[in-house]
């Protein structure tokens, strides 16, 4: 058995994406010593139970007490506090990182409690389920998805090339990034497809009273996938919106444009209109398949993860 990367590494938060990473530091044995960090009592007993790490504790100094890998994996809006606690402890040529979907919140919020010697590099490892909690993780859900770093100026480039061979050993497909683009590109891939989703499934609890239910009990695979990404973790995206709120309202601006043009498209029966713009999305749903980033199956395979997880 070959050397692990780190001689310990701190997960500090322990839901889905932190005890996934867990999972697969185990499954390629890149660390010979895993602690998972959460201030919740009852969080710690059940990743106890699961036994993904070597060792658990709720206190943010004891966790990346001589860690050579530090893991931020906590909702970003926790970031800032994190950092001050766990800055003056940090060992010496340790890198320090993180899970979130923003970034250019993460560099404001914790750079500035990283002492001198120490190596951090924001990451974004682009993979996901609905579910949330310790339970939730599983080693194979960086299998062939995007990690996106995004180092600030001035990184050490031996500490970059660690950590990007790390994701290529979690599975990952490495690629490294400017803050500021990333949360640009973020904002129209992930975050307002998500406020979308919750938008319109609130509406649509709203709307209950009025259909007598028929709304949820007769809902399509269009409503079904929105409920799907609503079900996401509240907290998660509460602070994702906050930390990334310039991108997500310029994307906003944009939708709400192309929106209105496409209420009038069908208000003065603008038919080929409509079936352009329909060409052209099914074509880009056809490339997001063929790049390997879904699956043409049934639900697009989602079902997938729920059965290797057990």
């Amino acid at each position: 058995m070959t050397k692990p990367m780190f001689d310990r590494v701190a997960i500090l938060g322990v839901g889905l994406v932190g005890s996934s990473i867990a999972h697969a530091m185990r499954r390629a044995n890149l660390a010979g010593h895993i602690v998972g960090h959460t201030k919740r009592a009852e969080t710690l007993k059940r990743a106890k139970r699961i036994g993904f790490a070597d060792s658990l504790t709720d206190s943010v100094v004891k966790a990346v007490k001589g860690a050579d890998l530090v893991i931020l994996a906590t909702p970003v809006g926790a970031f800032g506090a994190i950092a001050k606690a766990m800055g003056p402890h940090l060992k010496p040529g340790a890198i320090v990182t993180d899970v979130g979907s923003v970034k250019g919140a993460v560099i404001t919020d914790v750079g500035p409690y990283i002492p001198k010697g120490v190596h951090f590099i924001p990451a974004h490892p682009i993979a996901g389920t609905e579910r949330s909690g310790p339970e939730a993780g599983f080693a194979e859900l960086f299998d062939g998805r995007w990690c996106i770093l995004t180092p600030p100026k001035g990184t050490n480039k031996r500490a970059l090339k660690t950590l990007k061979s790390f994701w290529e050993k979690l599975g990952s497909k490495v690629e490294v990034m400017d803050a500021k683009h990333h949360d640009l590109v973020l904002a129209v891939t992930s975050h307002v497809p998500h406020l979308i989703a919750y938008n319109i499934v609130g509406t649509a609890d709203d709307l209950r009273s009025v259909t007598e239910g028929e709304v949820i009990k007769y809902s399509a695979g269009g409503f079904r996938d929105f409920t799907r990404i609503a079900a996401s973790d509240p907290t998660m995206w509460r602070d994702v919106f906050l930390n990334n709120k310039d991108a997500v309202l310029e994307v906003l601006g944009r939708f709400s444009e192309d929106l209105s043009a496409l209420q009038r498209q069908i208000r003065w029966g603008d038919g080929d209109a409509l079936f352009k713009l329909f060409t052209r999305t099914r074509a880009i749903r056809r490339g997001i398949v063929d790049a390997g980033q879904d699956s043409a199956e049934v639900n697009f395979g989602r079902n997938t993860p729920a059965k290797k997880k057990r």
